[in-house]
């Protein structure tokens, strides 16, 4: 009794073999998740260390740089009454943006090496030219002889004055006066300049000023101007022209962009003119960011992204080689050849370091494919098939790489890729007796251990 159960047990499994050795590898391919896990988070270290290397240079040089204005702020009485009758007065700060602004920037990129990062630097002069329009103030209802014209004041707002290198001369109305650090308080610019201007008799006021600025990676500004212009030229290649608003025009040439905004009043969520209430306006900015040509910690994390995909479709293709060569292939077997998987992507980060993207992937696809082929043939103990594999891998890297480069179309070109590569795979198993393998001796030649 006791054998014939065992001779059932042998007989189930001997029959089911295909259909075990399956699930134990659909097993496997989840087990090298936790590799292909690791490496994502090396990917990621190594991004953020990279983050802070930015971080530093820029701290010693100067940040991002966001130009908010220029903004006139004159302040105003206000009277009052307490429950005696008594009139108290205190004041308030009414608020006017420029009628005009134009803005003519040039940016002098330049690229610093910090170990194996690279950081993107910039000088840049920016001339800005306008009016204030005084009548605006009309829209408030506030009687002219109650706003102090002698203590008005201009302001302009700048994310890291260590970005300045000359002291910012304005010309107003026809007077000049050098802008000094720091602005009082207020509800428009938080960090800056500021510097008194005479504005008492005045209706229109001719303005201009030039900031010599560096920063580092973007240069932004704000659209304060009832009409705002803007245009910025650098020699770079790679902009991206980024915040609230497109440039309406561009031009991207090898020896650079240039690029000019124009942006109305209306298309904006603030007013010309206020004395109530606060408008955040640093939050309409716009510009450019001198991002560079090719990032290669964003690939490669890509690249990862479709490790679970390449395993599975490796340890498929090795199965359906096992049985149509009627050899069994140890899981350990299975093992190695994901941990060979997993090592290309380690290949691939710490090579792109050095040498790029595109570079390293070769070179780590090479010795991948290379690898995986010598240990087939170790296997098999056949060229043909050995070669065959390294061919289906070596495509399957190629399709991979296609598809990091098509950022755009690469969902479109995955789904199909995809399509034909599981069409294959049901063609080629079409003719697989899973129940029945075993009794027509497939399985059941050499085993490898």
């Amino acid at each position: 009794m006791e054998t014939t159960t065992q001779t059932q047990a042998v007989g189930f499994l001997e029959r089911n073999r295909n259909i075990i050795k399956g699930f134990i590898i659909g097993f496997l391919i989840l087990v090298m998740l936790i590799p292909t896990a690791f490496i994502q988070d090396l990917v990621h270290d190594r991004q953020g260390r990279q983050e802070e290397v930015v971080q530093e240079i820029s701290s010693k040089w100067a940040g991002g740089q966001v130009v908010v204005g220029p903004v006139l702020a004159i302040p105003y009485r206000i009277y009052d009454h307490d429950k005696d009758g008594k009139v108290i007065e205190s004041r308030s700060e009414a608020y006017l943006l420029p009628e005009l602004l134009k803005v003519s920037a040039a940016m002098d990129p330049e690229v610093r090496h910090r170990s194996l990062y690279d950081v993107t630097l910039y000088r840049s002069s920016a001339t800005l030219t306008g009016q204030f329009d005084l009548n605006a103030l009309q829209k408030l209802r506030i009687d002219s002889a109650r706003f102090i014209w002698e203590e008005s004041r201009l302001l302009l707002g700048i994310d890291d004055a260590r970005g300045l290198e000359e002291e910012v001369a304005l010309n107003w109305g026809g007077k000049t006066m050098v802008l000094e650090a720091g602005v009082p308080d207020n509800r428009v610019v938080s960090k800056g300049l500021g510097v008194a201007v005479p504005t008492a008799g005045a209706e229109v006021i001719p303005f201009s000023m030039q900031l010599k600025l560096k920063g580092s990676q973007l240069l932004y500004f704000t659209p304060v101007g009832n009409t705002t212009s803007v245009s910025v030229a650098a020699p770079w290649k790679d902009p991206s022209f980024d915040g609230q608003y497109l440039p309406v025009q561009s031009e991207l040439t090898d020896k650079g962009f240039k690029a000019l905004w124009k942006v109305l009043q209306i298309s904006r969520n603030y007013p010309q003119v206020w004395n109530e209430g606060s408008y955040d306006l640093r939050a309409s900015s716009f510009g450019v960011r001198l991002i560079q040509p090719a990032d290669s910690y964003a690939k490669t994390e890509r690249s990862v992204k479709y490790a679970l995909l390449f395993i599975a479709l490796t340890f498929t293709v090795f199965f359906f080689v096992e049985i149509f060569q009627r050899q069994q292939v140890h899981p350990l077997q299975y093992i190695l050849v994901g941990f060979a998987l997993c090592v290309f992507y380690t290949l691939l980060l710490s090579i792109s370091e050095y040498a790029g993207f595109n570079t390293a992937y070769f070179i780590a696809a090479l010795a991948t494919v290379a690898l995986v082929g010598f240990y087939v043939q170790g296997i098999f103990k056949r060229f043909q098939i050995a070669l065959w594999f390294a061919i289906a891998l070596g495509g399957l890297y190629t399709y991979i790489f296609i598809l990091i480069q098509l950022q755009d179309y690469a969902l479109l070109f995955g789904s199909i890729g995809l399509f034909v590569i599981i069409a294959a795979l049901m063609y080629s198993s079409r003719k697989i007796d899973w129940y029945g393998a075993a009794r027509y001796g497939i399985g059941s030649g050499n085993r490898s251990v």
